[in-house]
């Protein structure tokens, strides 16, 4: 599945709960998308907080779902071709020098 395809199936999933209403509970602004997408990374960490091993792969990996879902959402309403700028990163990473001494 790619990017455009989740992007789709996230849009129709808060459509569907209602999320998008103007009177929403829970707003999709992109601020507020913005948190959720730092909790939830918080939620990853969480995994790692007293040891290196990861206990509980399915949890752990429902939790990088909700970090992949929210960072899909707040780039498609904030009008940014994710795959693109994913794509623009890895060129200008690979001009960068990483671990060398000054």
């Amino acid at each position: 599945m790619d990017i455009k395809t989740l992007t789709e199936h996230m849009h129709r999933f808060v459509g569907d709960k209602g999320w998008y209403a103007a009177e929403s509970k829970r707003p999709q602004t992109p601020r507020n998308i913005a948190t959720s997408l730092v909790l939830e990374a918080s939620e990853v960490l969480e995994h790692f907080q007293w040891n290196d091993a990861i206990e509980d792969k399915a949890s752990f990996a429902s939790e990088l779902a909700d970090v992949t879902l929210y960072l899909i959402q707040l780039a498609s309403i904030t009008d940014i071709d994710l795959e693109a700028a994913v794509l623009d990163k890895l060129k200008v990473n690979y001009q960068r020098e990483w671990d060398v001494d000054s």
